[in-house]
């Protein structure tokens, strides 16, 4: 067995918020998909994935932990994969533009 001892201890307010949420104490496999799930069985699985978070009263905080910490599987925050890549593809994109439009704007005399 590894020795953790000198590994920092977690911060328990940066995941307080888990706590709270809908899928506390549920099967994980409705939010993050077993291996070979297609199709149907996926989308009914989302869908119900989803369904919990609508009503979750931490949802704002767990789509901004999946987001900044660019969860690549599951169900978090109301999201899947699918969209999640496709917001923080969208995100860096326009940060790139961002950066981009400063840089032509600090040369330009």
């Amino acid at each position: 067995m590894a020795d953790t001892s000198r590994l920092p201890v977690p911060v328990a307010e940066t995941w307080e918020w888990q706590r709270h949420g809908n899928c506390r104490n549920l099967d994980s496999s409705v939010f993050f998909h077993p291996d070979g799930e297609r199709g149907f069985a996926r989308a009914d699985r989302v869908a119900r994935a989803k369904q919990i978070c609508m009503s979750c009263p931490v949802i704002v905080e767990c789509r901004h932990h999946a987001l900044t910490a660019e969860e690549p599987f599951g169900v978090w925050g109301g999201l899947d994969e699918t969209e999640r890549r496709a917001m923080i593809t969208r995100r860096k994109q326009l940060l790139s533009s961002a950066e981009k439009e400063q840089e032509c704007v600090s040369v330009t005399p």
